[in-house]
Order: C-alpha cells, then structure tokens, then sequence
C-alpha cells in the first residue's frame, strides 16, 4: 500500500512540474551542493497577484526552509533555504499550495564541476595577458543565431554600427587557436548576458535577465562549451559584471518586487559621473547620493543595492555565474557608482567560495589618489575597499598616453608616466591593476596617435612590460582605428575575417597589408616572449628619472633582468649601462627580444622608438 501511494505521489509531482514554467520563476534557477553559500534566498516570481500568499513546502532531505516573506508587489516572494552539508544532488521539489490546491515546482541541486573545466575561478594575475572583444563584432561562427524571433531588437546589419552585427560564442571558439598564438592567455567579453532591449543590445550592458545567456550569441550550451575550450587550452575566462543597472526591459523593472528595488526619483536624475563626492572631505551628502544613486542613462535603470533582498539577489547570481560557467576572473562594470559597502560584501562573498578569484573594477576617474581609493590601499580613510585592482585609466590618461603624444617636458611627455607609476605607493598591490591602451569606450590607440605605427608600437611595448595585468583591445594587432568622438560605435567594428566574405582575414593573414602583418607579428613575438619572461611577469620594476625624453627601466629577478628604454625625443639617444649600474652591473650586452639583434654596454637608440632588452653577462 505505502508504495503503491508513493507512486501515485511521484506521478503527480511529475505532471504539476510539467506546467511550472507558466507558473513561476525562481532567481538562482538552481544551486549546488558543498557551497560555502549554503543559505540561499530564492526570489520566486508566480504568474499572478497575491501568489506571495500561497503557502511554501519542501520535502528534500539535508534542505529546509528558513522563512518565506512576501514582497510588496504580490507576484513575488523570497524563500530563504538552506542546504546542509548532507543535501545529495538532485531535484528539490518546492510545493506552492493555497486553497486546497498545489503546485510543484523543481529546482535543480546539482553536483559542483568536475572533470573538464574544473580548473576555474583561477584569477588573473600579471602573469597573463587579456584579451577584450566583443562578441557582436569579432566572428560570426553561428549564422542560424544571428536573429531569434520574439526579441525586440531584430537588425542585422554590418552597415549600421548600431545595429547588431551577428559575431557570436562559436566565432569566438572558433578562433582561440588564434589568439594562443597571438600569446592571449586570457579572453574577456563585454557582458553575455540577456539583452532584450529594442534598440542597442550589441554591447550588452543593458541587460535584461541575469539568468539567461544571450540567445544571438550562442546562449549558456555555447558559453559554457567557451569556458570548456579556453581551460582545454590552458587559458581563462573573464565575465564582464554589472552590478550598477540593468536594461529598461528587464523583469525586475517591468514589475518591480519592492518600490525600493530601484533608486527612485521625482523624475529623472542622472548620475553626475562625479567620484568625488564619495571621498571628498567637503562633500555634500546630496553629491555624494546623486553620484551613487542616480541612473546611468535613461535605458539603464539604477539598482537599490542597499535593499538586502537586491544585495543577496546580485551576490548570489556573482557566485552562480562561477560555478555555472567556470568563470575565472570578474571586471566589474561602473565600479564607482555603486554602493560600496555592498560591493566590499559582495567581493568578499566571491572568494570565500573561491579564494584564488580575482576582481577589477571600472574606475575611469582622474588622478591616482581617487582611483586608488576604490580599491586595496595604504590611505588612511574611512571607507577601506576590498577591491583588488582597477582598470588603471591613470597609467593610461596620465602615463602612456602623454609620453607618445605630448613634447618632453619637465611634467610633461614621459615624465607624466614616470610621475604616475611613482605613485604606486597608494596601491596595495599595483601589479593586480589591469592596464591597457584602449578599449571598447575609448578612441583606438592608432587613431590616438594620428596613425604613427611606431608610436603604436612604443605603446605595446609599455603595455606588455610594466607591472600590472595588459589587456589588449581585439583589432589593435592589425591597427584597427576608429574615433569615439561622434559615435562610440566606431571603435567596436568588426574584426577582419570574421565574417563570410570578408576580403581581409586577420586569422589568415589573407589580405592584410604589410604593416599590418608587421604589427600582427610584434605583438606575437613580444606577447609569447613575455610569457615565459619571469622577470617581466613576476620580477620587480625599477624605473630611472627620464632625461630628454628618454625614460629607462628595468624589469628583473634572480634568473632575469630585462632593460626597457623609451625614446620618445624626436632625435637618436647614446645609452650607457653605467648610467644604471644598480641593475646593469655585471652585464656585458643586451639582446632585443623582438628584433634579436645584441647590442653592447654603449648604444644608440633611435628617434620614436622602444627596445626591450634581455641582459647578458
């Protein structure tokens, strides 16, 4: 008899879960088990108002129910489980019941990774070299996902630069052969998440699901196969994080759990874009709130961060992304206009799960006092981050970018780099700041330079011998250019050869002009050497005070010492070994790294040029 119900029991569990996705949502879909986050708020969301009422029951050995509240909006709940140590993989069957009548819904507990891909969550360290593309505009390796019905946004055409393109997941596997040899160790993407917005969806930072994988990119089968292949390889994967805002059309904006979910206005208010106000010693609370809580742009509504059912909803969808797609590193998008104590709990929630986990943040600020303030640093200040490191805009705005642009001076020119590297003092850990040329909001490094490929060259060669994490703009190895100035879209086109047709193929070589193979070929040569550079990706740096224009320093450890000197005069330099005797004592000659030439302990450097140095004895 017991058996004979417990079928029945089964079977009827069976036909109610067929109908639950009509019925609710839950937000994570699932979890697993052995997390370290094992009290998970499930924000349920049901198909009509004053489901909030219904009663809630599981039935799971090892997970219980902690407490079910209704939110203020009727269609929403949040059920707080928790899992012990004890809980099995399997379905946990959630029963949502109300008059007499049930419904049974399944929420997966799966077994944590194994096998193929179980080296995750690894961080990135100055020992790699990132690669940012954007999956839109690098390949189209899927033509059957360039459009899927339903969606609001329907363009498809490589003409518009606001339209979407159709580069997608495979395009990007399809080519990571290619970028291992280039000496990419590391890929990052603009965020893959869903973007359901009507217009603009080709960048991805309006998303509006965080639980769903773009559809036109691959979706999460093609993104998880992505994360698979790149450990294959040896290599890593960075997730583009947006904790800020969301798109317009997102569930949680369309109908809203709580009027506090968002930051809400008498009308629209934009951020001011200010960081000041968050440190200034004179602030007004005023700036300081419009800074943090105001909306990025009309299309990007401002997340309430400080409501603890948004915090545990955004912390535990961070840690899901993870442990999903074996995701090893995090860039957060609009670091500084979030709330920071949240951002401190929600950096350390990622590596108490996983320890080697690495993080850096959007800080597009100005001076190295602000931008060191959002993250791990040696100010004495009120609020401490947490942050590890930063997108390092003031080695780019203020370092690299006036000593290839502007005339030597005495602040001036390289001593603007130099200057600016001297401040590292404020950091923690300078080395953990991600550093970089250009990227997808920024003018390309060769449009920024008026075309000058030696000055592009200079500025690679910076790139992938100072300290900190290099990140190369996808393109940038075959002088792609473009102005962000009228249009943004102008420095995302799409990569040459990723698409049928293409007459110029960068993956073949097909087409490409002699430079541009040229230049293919110096972040090739530069790029693997560096890998296996121990003095380049783990040494010290020392830097030399520049003189006319010429700026000197030295990357070095017991095996290795590698001499680095930047001409940026417009005239030829002697350089002497003895001028630097504290790292040149005791070497005899010098060996270019790109070019093989050896030099002696006296040479002539010419005009607009960078070398990079191995040291010999």
């Amino acid at each position: 008899m017991k058996r004979k119900f417990s079928l029945l029991v089964i079977a009827t569990l069976a036909m109610t879960c067929y109908s639950f996705a009509q019925y609710a949502k839950l937000y994570p879909t699932n979890w697993w088990v052995g997390m370290k986050w094992n009290k998970v708020q499930i924000l349920v969301y049901g198909e009509y108002d004053g489901f909030n009422k219904e009663t809630v029951r599981i039935n799971y050995p090892g997970v219980k129910i902690l407490k079910t509240t209704p939110l203020e909006n009727g269609k929403y709940m949040a059920l707080d489980v928790e899992i012990a140590a004890t809980a099995k993989p399997g379905d946990v069957i959630i029963e949502f019941l109300q008059n007499g009548k049930g419904h049974a819904v399944k929420w997966p507990l799966e077994k944590r990774r194994t096998g193929l891909g179980t080296t995750y969550a690894q961080g990135v360290n100055s020992s790699d070299l990132i690669y940012l593309l954007m999956p839109d505009r690098f390949s189209n390796g899927d033509e059957t996902n360039d459009r899927v019905a339903g969606m609001r946004d329907q363009t498809l055409n490589r003409n518009k630069i606001y339209d979407r393109h159709g580069g997608d997941l495979q395009g990007v596997i399809n080519h990571l052969d290619y970028l291992k040899k280039l000496g990419i160790t590391t890929v990052w993407m603009t965020p893959v998440l869903e973007n359901d917005q009507p217009y603009r969806t080709e960048h991805g930072y309006a998303f509006t699901d965080h639980y769903a994988i773009e559809r036109r990119i691959g979706g999460a089968e093609k993104y998880l196969q992505l994360s698979d292949e790149l450990h294959k390889r040896g290599m890593k994967l960075i997730q583009d994080a947006v904790y800020n805002h969301v798109g317009s059309k997102h569930i949680t904006f369309l109908d809203q759990p709580m009027k506090d979910w968002y930051h809400q206005w008498p009308q629209y208010t934009g951020t001011s874009y200010k960081d000041q106000p968050l440190f200034d010693p004179y602030a007004s609370k005023s700036d300081a709130k419009r800074t943090v809580d105001g909306w990025f742009t009309r299309e990007m509504p401002d997340v309430n961060q400080s409501n603890p059912y948004v915090a545990n909803y955004l912390i535990q969808h961070a840690i899901w992304s993870v442990e999903k797609f074996g995701v090893d590193g995090w860039r957060i998008d609009t670091y500084i206009y979030n709330d920071l104590p949240f951002m401190n709990r929600c950096n350390k929630a990622l590596t108490d799960e996983y320890p080697k986990m690495t993080m850096f943040g959007e800080t597009w600020v100005h001076g190295t006092a602000a931008q060191a303030y959002f993250v791990e640093n040696k100010i004495d200040v009120p609020f401490k981050s947490n942050l590890q490191g930063a997108t390092d805009f003031q080695a780019l705005m203020y370092g690299i970018q006036p000593a290839l642009k502007q005339d030597f001076g005495w602040t001036e020119g390289v001593n603007k780099l130099y200057t600016t590297l001297s401040n590292d003092f404020l950091y923690k850990d300078a080395n953990r700041n991600c550093i970089f040329l250009d990227n997808h909001d920024l003018t390309r490094i060769l449009s920024d330079v008026g075309g000058d490929i030696e000055k592009v060259k200079t500025g690679i060669a910076w790139l992938l011998t100072t300290r900190g994490i290099p990140q190369l703009y996808y393109g940038t190895e075959v002088l792609m250019k473009g102005e962000k100035n009228p249009d943004d879209g102008n420095v995302r086109l799409d990569f040459p050869g990723g698409w049928k047709g293409d007459t110029k193929n960068a993956f073949t070589g097909e087409g490409l002009t002699a430079e541009e193979k040229d230049m293919q070929q110096y972040v090739t040569t530069l790029a693997n050497y560096r890998k296996n550079s121990s003095a380049i990706t783990k040494g010290k740096l020392m830097q030399y005070v520049p003189e006319d224009g010429l700026y000197v320093y030295f990357r070095y450890d017991a095996k290795q010492t590698i001499m680095c000197v930047m001409n940026t005069s417009d005239k030829n330099k002697e350089v002497e070994f003895s001028k630097f005797a504290e790292r040149t004592d005791g070497f005899k000659s010098g060996k270019n790294v790109v070019s093989g030439v050896t030099v002696e302990h006296k040479f002539t450097i010419p005009a607009k040029r960078m070398w990079v140095l191995e040291l010999s004895k």
